[in-house]
């Protein structure tokens, strides 16, 4: 199948699986960046990327993703309409195995296939010209190179590596590598972007047949422990789940070091489509459109005297008053209020909440499930308040627990109860009791979401006295 000029269609390899902390509290570990819905459009860079690959020229693509994630990875990719195969890493091991699993995924699919190895958290601007540096690179991959889309600076950055291009390989912006650059100071920046240097921005196409080549050249351990997790990995559901003890072999590397470092096969696309990795929150300003004052405000807010900064609230009222250039984010647990042109460290504040045992560092006020999410409205002694929304069809499993007991409380839609056995529906203003022990479980029979506000009373309300004992997830 080819929408390319005689090209093989495009298998799209992308990479979901990224903690995103510079973009902190909006992004956290167990809700990243490339989830959230930071797009004027309302979709998160994880569902524009899919779509910028489902068109012509592209099949079904490979998300390679974390456990944690998969959930989340299947609705979003149900939203907008998007099938593809989604693949469970058992735990990071960086680039290089996450790419040789992809790679021999699409091998495996098609032995001519050209794979193009994407981040879900990356912005590009005009989907159009990236589909044409992608056709203009799959040509060259198509001669047993390896490509990758090389970013024209659009400032001295020290935050990206860096290509010096070689020799032209076609009139269309190709060129061999000469040599890849590591993350300068801000003096060599400077000198790479006035010698006309691209940013690596981690994109790549190729043959899958030349990147397993080049892997078995250059990291045989990281083809070897891909080969064998594959082999011993199984269906999940809907999911290909990677054998752990097998993967855990593979040397944790990227494939920069690992491979395009390496390889005498390397070429460049200059891209002319405009992107951001949207690493911190001053890029998140530069792709907004700002106001008269230079200001992106979002939210319930209200700002006096202030010019040239980032003001997002999703909840509270945030206002500021007399400030100049800086990033203020409220959330109704967390509150960021930076420099913007000290948004990068936020990274280094994630660390610091880390080690001084803040659960908001990782954890978001919303938690999301399988069958929906809940969200916690307050907590205090042998009492917890919980906001609880489950998605039309979704079932919580059938679980007990030890320690407290729970009252259901139904304001929106129609809940389906089973305790002890006993099946019995449950309407808006009605509410059903969970004693301590009971067998219960919650489904969602109706076509809009059931919302319930459950209160838990007992001697410990933590979230491990959970008994699952049947759940449709497969989490027990």
């Amino acid at each position: 199948m080819s929408d390319f000029d005689g090209l093989p269609s495009i298998t799209p390899i992308i990479m979901a699986g990224g903690s995103g902390t510079r973009l902190w509290p909006v992004s956290r570990e167990t809700m990243p960046k490339q989830f959230i819905n930071l797009m004027e459009d309302g979709r998160s860079t994880f569902q524009e990327t899919l779509l910028r690959v489902s068109g012509p020229g592209f099949v079904r693509p490979i998300v390679i993703t974390g456990n944690d994630f998969r959930f989340v990875v299947a609705e979003q990719m149900k939203a907008v309409d998007v099938q593809g195969e989604i693949v469970l890493e058992p735990e990071r091991r960086d680039s290089a195995a996450a790419v040789a699993t992809g790679a021999l995924i699409g091998h495996e699919r098609d032995p001519e296939s050209i794979c193009l190895v994407l981040a879900a958290d990356h912005v590009v601007q005009n989907a159009e010209q990236f589909v044409a540096n992608c056709r203009a690179a799959a040509r060259e991959a198509r001669e047993r190179r390896i490509m990758t889309l090389g970013i024209t600076p659009t400032q001295p950055s020290t935050a990206y590596g860096y290509i010096k291009c070689g020799a032209p390989l076609s009139d269309e912006g190709a060129f061999d590598i000469d040599r890849f650059v590591e993350k300068p100071d801000a003096e060599r920046a400077k000198d790479y972007v006035a010698q006309g240097f691209l940013w690596n921005g981690g994109n790549f196409l190729f043959r899958s047949e030349t990147m397993l080549e080049e892997l078995e050249e250059y990291a045989p351990q990281v083809l070897e422990a891909a080969r064998a997790a594959l082999a011993s990995g199984h269906r999940d559901l809907d999911f290909l789940r990677l054998d752990g003890a097998a993967f855990a072999l593979a040397p944790k590397i990227s494939i920069d070091y690992a491979v395009m470092e390496n390889t005498r096969r390397a070429g460049v696309m200059r891209a002319t489509f405009g992107w951001s990795d949207i690493g911190s929150w001053d890029s998140i300003y530069d792709i907004k459109t700002p106001d008269a004052d230079g200001n992106v405000l979002e939210g319930p807010v209200s700002v006096l005297g202030t010019s040239g900064s980032l003001v997002r609230s999703e909840g509270p009222l945030t206002t500021v008053v007399g400030m100049e250039n800086v990033v203020v984010v409220a959330l109704s647990d967390a509150v960021l209020v930076a420099d913007k042109s000290q948004a990068p460290r936020v990274k280094e504040l994630v660390v610091q909440l880390k080690n001084d045992g803040y659960g908001e560092a990782t954890d978001h006020l919303r938690i999301h499930r399988p069958w929906g999410w809940y969200q916690r409205i307050d907590i205090g002694d042998r009492f917890q308040v919980k906001h609880i929304c489950v998605k039309p069809g979704g079932t919580l499993s059938l679980q007990r627990h030890h320690h407290r007991a729970e009252h259901w409380v139904i304001v929106h839609g129609t809940a389906e109860v089973t305790i002890d056995g006993v099946v019995k529906h449950y309407h808006e203003n009605e509410a059903a009791y969970l004693p301590i022990g009971c067998t219960h479980r919650m489904h969602n029979p109706g076509k809009i979401d059931l919302k319930i506000i459950e209160v838990q009373v007992g001697s410990y309300t933590g979230e491990d006295d959970i008994v699952r004992i049947k759940d449709i997830y497969a989490r027990t």
